[in-house]
């Protein structure tokens, strides 16, 4: 398939300055589901692109005023990926490998052209433009966003994993990933996965803790029927399940050491044999191990091989706890709350300043999860509207109450944020003081500063207009009402 219910047809532009071709291309690869468009030459393909944003590219070598060749130079030298599909006639074959190896281009086809090659010629260049396209988009998410599908965050400590996790993606290394219970590894070790060349194979999770020792090595290297009790047919493992995608080992020190052994084997020879076989499998598979515990201390402690860590800790990356970002909090609440909107079919509009504030004063031992959690219960209390204080858990609320102030000229702490609030204050002032402090902590830019703090983009320029000119260009570096 070249096109999903949920993708737009797949655009191919043909070049080529004979009619006939062109007019014979186009009604073929239409009548496959392609949406079609057509160049006369090498010039008018570079006019036409800018507007038909094509997946793929198919190319005539020899045009007038630009030629093939000299269209793909072109496109290589503006930073262009669509892939292009070259054709040639009988006795150009050496120039068009050249193009191919010297100008990238995607495949060349030999005049007169088979339409079951081409077909599958143009489904293989439209996988590969969309995953370059899908690649594209993730990274623009992680750049200006903040988020990586369910990975979160704007704070320097999570910028700093998103830019790991964009280093490793496209590399065969393997990863290990350190975070306490609840930071996020597998959502880090999925986002690893669809940004990688892989994306388009499995990924499978196995977590080592939750497996008997008697069960774990059938669970990774599969077995055949009868190679033990209660092996009643023969069963694939997780290596072989995963084969040209990605392996997540949850847990990895919960392994049991004789198992940590063997999988140090595989993981150096790419060969898997399961329990009870007589043959090896070669396995093509990328692993990403993920623990709580501090790599270290388990070495110490007998419950991780060294070896073993160090062939998985050819890419290390830590994970920060939430308490370490409480900046994140907004930005991660309302992407949770999209989520649980859509699996509860419930209509929360969003959160008031005091529920955020709770949110923040909280040290959250079980992280992100524990804020989905806590989230998830305020959500279905709430059923629709802005979630407020009395939806959150009371444990939740009774330890955040803060400590009333002993006279009325004493000023109260605000949130983390460094504002402090007097007794008095208006709403309008506070507001104003948290905008402009907002925009400090972001050096002045307005997309992350909305995303901090709940509101759109337009209603953060529509404040800042109200304020005046003399306040945008004054951003303090703290602030007191």
């Amino acid at each position: 398939m070249h096109a999903s219910a949920n993708q737009t047809p797949t655009r191919v532009l043909i070049a080529d300055d004979e009619e006939n071709q062109r007019s014979g291309l186009l009604a073929m690869i239409t009548g496959w589901g392609f949406q079609g468009a057509t160049a006369y030459d090498g010039q008018d393909a570079l006019d036409r692109i800018q507007q038909f944003n094509p997946h793929v590219l198919i190319t005539d070598m020899m045009m007038p005023r630009v030629d093939g060749s000299e269209l793909l130079r072109r496109l290589k030298e503006a930073g262009s990926r669509t892939p292009a599909i070259m054709v040639t006639a009988f006795g150009n074959i050496e120039t068009a490998l050249a193009t191919i190896h010297e100008l990238g281009a995607f495949w060349f086809l030999e005049k007169p052209i088979q339409p079951r090659v081409l077909r599958f010629l143009l489904e293989r260049a439209a996988g590969q433009s969309r995953m370059a396209e899908e690649t594209e988009r993730l990274q623009r998410q992680l750049s200006y966003q903040g988020q990586l599908g369910d990975l979160v965050g704007n704070s320097d400590a999570m910028q700093q994993v998103f830019s790991l996790v964009r280093q490793v993606a496209p590399s065969k290394a393997a990863v290990l990933i350190n975070g306490e219970s609840g930071t996020g590894k597998e959502v880090v070790a999925r986002a690893i996965h669809k940004m990688s060349p892989r994306n388009g194979g499995p990924f499978v999770a196995i977590n080592c803790a939750a497996l008997p020792e008697t069960l774990m090595e059938s669970e990774l290297f599969g077995h055949e029927k009868g190679s033990f009790t209660g092996a009643v047919e023969r069963r694939a493992g997780c290596f072989e399940l995963a084969q040209g995608g990605t392996l997540l080992l949850d847990e990895l020190a919960e392994m049991p050491i004789g198992t940590q052994a063997k999988l140090l084997r595989v993981l150096e020879d790419s060969r898997v044999r399961r329990l009870g076989g007589a043959k090896e499998m070669v396995v093509d598979v990328r692993v990403v191990a993920a623990t709580n515990r501090d790599p270290m201390e388990a070495i110490r402690k007998g419950l991780l091989r060294e070896d073993l860590y160090y062939r998985l800790n050819v890419f290390g990356m830590e994970l920060p706890p939430l308490r370490r970002r409480l900046e994140d909090i907004p930005l991660l609440a309302e992407a949770i709350l999209t989520d649980l909107n859509r699996k509860h079919g419930l209509k929360i509009t969003g959160f008031d300043a005091g529920f955020l504030s709770q949110l923040q004063c909280h040290r959250w031992p079980g992280n992100v999860r524990e804020l989905r959690n806590t989230l998830e219960r305020a959500a279905i209390i709430a059923g629709t509207g802005q979630l407020e204080t009395r939806h959150l858990p009371q444990q939740l609320s009774l330890q955040q109450q803060p400590q009333q102030a002993p006279a009325a000229a004493q000023p109260a702490p605000g949130p983390s944020s460094g504002v402090t609030i007097h007794v008095g204050t208006t709403v309008e002032q506070a507001e104003k003081s948290l905008i402009l402090l907002t925009l400090a902590h972001t050096k002045n830019n307005k997309t992350r500063a909305a995303e901090m703090l709940g509101i759109s983009l337009k209603t953060l320029f529509n404040k800042l207009k109200e304020y005046g000119s003399d306040a945008v260009h004054n951003v303090p570096t703290g602030a007191g009402v």
